[in-house]
């Protein structure tokens, strides 16, 4: 299996702006993505951000549907901990962005290194 390359900014490489926009996209969710899409689709920082700020997203619907339409299972063990999770990963991409790392989330990430936008 080939190692993913983690690429983690020179201090002063990524903008603050770049930043910026990439902290919208986790801080904003779905909206936020089309911010960064429309604004700044040509910032390879911010659309590596914005798509898995977008993964984080669908993951979230995803927990709350099966959360809701499983009964008791849904409820009390996939709700919580798929809530939690989220927290987790949301967490860990508003830091990577606004340090200016370039690293997928855990499990969810490498489908957002997929998105081809």
């Amino acid at each position: 299996m080939a190692k993913k390359v983690i690429k983690k900014a020179v201090k002063g490489e990524v903008s603050g702006e770049s930043k910026l926009f990439a902290f919208l996209a986790y801080f904003l969710g779905l909206i936020g993505f089309v911010i960064v899409l429309l604004a700044k689709k040509k910032d390879s920082f911010a659309m590596y951000h914005a798509k898995q700020s977008l993964v984080l997203s669908i993951f979230a619907v995803i927990v709350y549907v099966c959360g809701m339409f499983i009964p008791i299972i849904g409820w009390f063990i996939i709700l919580p901990l798929g809530y939690l999770a989220i927290l987790i990963f949301w967490i860990m991409g508003v830091i990577r962005a606004l340090t200016g790392e370039e690293k997928p989330l855990p499990i969810i990430g490498k489908y957002g290194e997929n998105l081809k936008l």
